[in-house]
């Protein structure tokens, strides 16, 4: 398969051990038993990304991620506890080279929420967009509603030395045709630096073993 040059294969956190996301690194049905089970609905019920009803449609999700990575337009990862290998959910960069922004995402499987794992995942993600990719921006957007993944958005974002945008009415897509209002947060490259800049603690792996 071919491969972007830009981004590493793995970012290893202290928790926490992102893969590129594809059918070699994610086996189908193991994606697909997490994204039709019984807590497919509440897992995806404030991103973008809906419940799977076949396995075609991991699959295709799959495929999609490296098609992505290939064209550099965005990392997308897989998130696994370092010590079990187990699945804990995906998180990605996206980017808009011609505006130097980059903006990431994440679902986590209900099981692992409250952990601080979005948080660890983020900073990593920061260091990478930052420090490796030397983007200007990352701009963060979550459901307005989704009070739990704001909280935590804005803790990171603080810590980064962002801000809070405000909230764009409709401004958020989702796969099954609904649209809701958009909280956005932003940090620059400048202000990351101020506020302490690369996380130590990441380390980044440029193949699969």
């Amino acid at each position: 398969m071919a491969t972007s040059d830009l981004f590493p294969a793995v970012v290893e956190t202290g928790r926490l051990r992102l893969e590129r996301a594809g059918r070699d690194t994610v086996g189908v049905r193991e994606l697909y038993r997490v994204a039709s089970g019984e807590d497919a609905a509440e897992t995806f019920e404030h991103v973008p990304f809906s419940p799977h009803e076949t396995p075609k449609e991991a699959f295709d999700f799959l495929r999609g991620c490296e098609e992505r990575w290939a064209e550099a337009e965005s990392a997308e990862y897989a998130i696994r506890l370092p010590d079990t290998g187990e699945f804990v959910g995906v998180g990605a960069l996206e980017f808009d080279w011609d505006r130097d922004v980059a903006e990431p995402g994440i679902w986590l499987r209900k099981r692992f929420w409250g952990r601080g794992y979005s948080g660890e995942r983020a900073r990593a993600l920061l260091t990478l967009a930052f420090d490796r990719l030397d983007v200007g921006l990352v701009a963060v957007g979550v459901a307005a509603g989704n009070e739990k993944s704001r909280r935590a958005v804005e803790k990171y974002v603080a810590d980064a030395g962002g801000r809070f945008e405000g909230v764009v009415r409709r401004g958020l897509p989702f796969t099954d045709g609904d649209v809701r209002d958009e909280a956005r947060y932003t940090v620059s490259q400048a202000e990351w630096r101020d506020a302490g800049g690369a996380d130590d603690s990441v380390t980044f792996v440029e193949t699969l073993p």
